[in-house]
């Protein structure tokens, strides 16, 4: 007896997008959050507009501006990739190096070259 012919099947696509937007849009936040900081801290007429909460001064606005601005990035880039397949390499790569990036600017002696 021979075995019922199941024809070619492809394997089910998988999209990576979501996974890739979340990523980046981290990395994003995390770079923009520290040139923000940098920003909030030398120039004095961003000083006051992101002074949310006065006891924490500047670090207020800049940490919620970074937060909706992750939200947003979050937003843009899964509605834009939700159902591609996305090269994880290069979208690795981006995040980290704008997490490191972030990282990097976000510590005094580096901060105060600026």
């Amino acid at each position: 007896m021979s075995k019922p012919d199941v024809g070619t099947r492809e394997a089910p696509s998988r999209t990576n997008g979501s996974a890739a937007a979340a990523l980046v849009s981290a990395g994003i936040s995390c770079f923009i959050l520290a040139v923000l900081a940098i920003l909030g801290d030398k120039l004095s007429f961003l000083k006051d507009p992101l002074t949310f909460y006065k006891p924490t001064g500047p670090l207020s606005g800049v940490t919620t501006v970074a937060i909706l601005l992750w939200l947003i990035t979050w937003g843009i880039l899964e509605w834009r990739w939700r159902s591609k397949t996305v090269d994880a390499a290069r979208t690795s790569v981006i995040a980290l190096t704008l997490f490191v990036l972030g990282l990097i600017l976000t510590f005094p002696p580096v901060a105060d070259l600026f």
